[in-house]
């Protein structure tokens, strides 16, 4: 008894100590929070005396909300983007971007479970000492900013491992004696939603409107934010999940479902339906528009790159703050372009985007060329201080993601960082989230169902495509209006399994890239060969560049000119000539010192005939190895010009790799814990039970 007291009291001050020493390191955009002092208490009871160090705590909470894995593991297998991992395709995040589980390898999810717990504890002290202190405005807004922040915590694990512990209480006020105090049991999910549901709600009454908060940035909760965990909750406790018996354990009872009380799901979705409603009526959020001659959609991005708050607050309507040098994540060095040296260091990119998500979008949508890049940062020569680098044009195989792209970012205190905050909410999915709602509630689309859509649509430049009337047909067009939003926002996973169509979705991606593969069905037509137009990159944080121009070629004349790439430098200028004629036929103006280089868009990048056409443009050796992770770009897409077969990334011929090789429909959509040693869930605690479908 004695030694449980002193863990929980030790436990109790580790908790509180971590929240506070939090304050300075994690909610940095402000400069009164950056002039704060040190401090130092460990004790609750002193934190919570008043209402200024009690908001230290509350701000120490955010700290550590997104774990990396959020992103570099669970941000892919969505048929948007993709794990590239250098060396061999058997590796942890290439496994788990397949579905390809195993709880006694890293090729499962191990640290998410820790860290959500920890902010978990962090919230149920605070809590639990909010409530003893008088009521205020000030103390209803602090608590309602720990009841949002642990009903995300529970819903990040939920949506990944399915039902899971339930700790409503500080460990200091658990019975030490009782097993589940330290060994919880999974709970049943149904539960754990309502109960988050509803704090959720007591949270949108306590917490001020955003415009009422006197906050500078959306780094911190306010009702908006609320309202709008709320609708997301709302919609994944009402959707389907991956369920089974939680007595019996038994891998027969596993099955895609919803709840059963019907009435409840309807009455869930209605929850999700009022809050989205609520921020849309209000009118203090809009979609950010077209400014100083960027589009829409790169003016938004571009601008959070820039932490420029002003012009993204109106849409970013909660993020998670980043910033400075203990606090950087690695979010941002993850998801981007590829550079080589120069300016911006060297970072490989070890995520891409499927060319058939790449190739998805309408030819009027400005969200491609922001969310995909078709190009990355390499250098002419050998990569000496005075050398030349370009944004070389890459291929399919090889687009890469761009909302976050190094160039376009403040300039970090070093090449891992980018000072770059994690977005969380986004008006635009409070609009496709209410759109959704609209639609499920009444049995199809209503106005202002489409109303909804319709904005999110011209916003992205493609508002004339027509909107469906049938509410199959409108969720479906949901779906994919989701994916060219939110590519890289790492919701979209869960987001497929929540509407049961996960299973569909993957075998539908994977057959598409077999299909481009072999350029029939869809992909008849698909262009093989383009001229890029050989760009200097600018080498400086904050550049505006988006995308490289490139002309893509179908006539046979002219494909049969530039097949065969020259390999004598002094042949060069007069194939540059033959380039421009082909150039001017598309109506496209050269000027004087313009160059173009052929690239075959199946080939492998580093091919013969694609290293040669770069030497074209000034590249000394033109096979160089791109800044992207090696089992994707040294590989051939099209499979004539890989002997015949698919890359094993698409397909390997014995089906023990390929696109979502590991997918185990009523299975897969969740994962199992982590059991290989200590410090996994399996592991640690004897009372919980793994997933049945990865039971020995």
């Amino acid at each position: 008894m004695k030694k449980k007291s002193i863990i929980l009291s030790r436990m109790k001050k580790i908790f509180v100590a971590l929240s506070i020493a939090s304050v300075s390191l994690g909610m940095t955009s402000c400069s009164d929070w950056l002039e704060m002092s040190s401090y130092t208490a460990d004790d609750s009871e002193t934190v919570f005396s008043d209402e200024a160090t009690a908001e230290m705590y509350v701000e120490g909470c955010y700290r550590g909300l997104i774990h990396s894995e959020m992103f570099y593991q669970l941000g892919m297998g969505e048929t948007v983007m993709h794990s590239c991992e250098d060396g061999s395709t058997n590796n942890s995040k290439y496994m788990i971007c397949n579905y390809k589980y195993d709880p006694t390898i890293p090729a499962t999810v191990t640290t998410v479970f820790k860290e959500q717990y920890r902010i978990i504890e962090a919230t149920n002290i605070g809590i639990s000492r909010l409530n003893t202190m008088p009521e205020t405005t000030k103390r209803n807004a602090l608590l309602g900013e720990v009841l949002a922040i642990r009903a995300f915590c529970y819903h990040n694990l939920i949506r990944i491992y399915g039902d899971v512990p339930a700790v409503w209480k500080p460990l200091e006020e658990m019975d030490p004696n009782d097993g589940s105090t330290f060994y919880p049991k999974r709970s049943p999910r149904d539960g754990i939603y309502d109960q988050i549901i509803s704090d959720l709600q007591k949270a949108v009454d306590y917490l001020p409107w955003y415009g009422e908060s006197g906050y500078s940035t959306p780094e911190r909760l306010s009702k908006q934010g609320a309202y709008a965990l709320l609708a997301r909750v709302a919609l994944y406790a009402g959707g389907y999940s991956l369920r089974w018996n939680l007595e019996t354990n038994d891998p027969a009872t596993l099955q895609m479902a919803r709840r059963d009380d019907a009435a409840r799901v309807k009455e869930l979705y209605k929850i999700a339906d009022d809050a989205c409603e609520a921020i849309i009526s209000k009118g203090e959020n809009s979609l950010v528009q077209a400014q100083g001659g960027m589009t829409a959609f790169q003016y938004l991005w571009y601008n959070h790159c820039q932490r420029n708050f002003t012009a993204t607050n109106p849409e970013m309507i909660f993020e998670l703050g980043e910033y400075g040098t203990t606090t950087n994540s690695d979010f941002g060095v993850y998801a981007h372009p590829g550079s080589r040296g120069g300016k911006y260091g060297s970072r490989k990119a070890m995520q891409f985007m499927l060319p058939t998500y790449y190739l998805s979008f309408d030819k009027k949508d400005i969200r491609r060329d922001v969310s995909c890049t078709s190009y990355s940062v390499y250098f002419l020569n050998k990569g000496a201080s005075d050398d030349t680098w370009v944004d070389v044009g890459t291929t399919y195989s090889c687009i890469m993601p761009g909302k976050f792209r190094i160039s376009w970012c403040v300039e970090p205190a070093s090449a891992s960082q980018r000072n770059l905050d994690i977005p969380i909410m986004r008006y635009a999915d409070v609009l496709l989230m209410y759109a959704e709602t609209q639609n499920y509630l009444n049995n199809g689309p209503t106005q202002a169902a489409k109303n909804a859509l319709q904005e999110v649509r011209d916003r992205a430049g493609i508002g004339s495509l027509a909107i469906p009337s049938g509410q199959q047909d409108f969720e479906d067009a949901i779906v994919q209006e989701r994916k060219w939003e939110f590519a890289g926002e790492f919701t979209l996973r869960s987001d497929l399994t929540r509407m049961n169509r996960l299973a569909d979705e993957l075998a539908t991606a994977k057959q598409a890239m077999k299909d481009l593969s072999d350029r029939k069905n869809e992909y008849e037509d698909i262009s093989t060969y383009r001229l890029y137009k050989y760009h200097v990159d600018g080498q400086n944080y904050g550049d505006t560049f988006l995308a490289v121009d490139y002309i893509g070629l179908t006539d046979a004349k002219e494909i049969e000119v530039i097949k065969s790439v020259p390999s004598n430098a002094a042949d060069y200028n007069a194939f540059q000539i033959k380039l421009a004629e082909i150039v001017k036929a598309h109506g496209v103006a050269v000027a004087s010192g313009d160059k173009w280089y052929p690239v075959n868009m199946f080939e492998a990048y580093t091919s013969t005939y694609n290293g040669y056409a770069r030497k074209l443009v000034g590249f000394t050796n033109g096979f160089n190895a791109l800044q992207i992770g090696n089992i994707i770009y040294t590989k051939p897409i099209g499979s004539v010009e890989n002997g015949g077969t698919y890359p094993n990334w698409i397909e390997a011929a014995d089906g023990s790799d390929g696109l979502y090789y590991g997918f185990k429909k009523n299975c897969a959509e969740l994962f199992p814990f982590a059991a290989k040693s200590a410090g996994h869930p399996m592991i640690d605690n004897p009372n919980l039970t793994q997933h049945p479908g990865y039971l020995e």
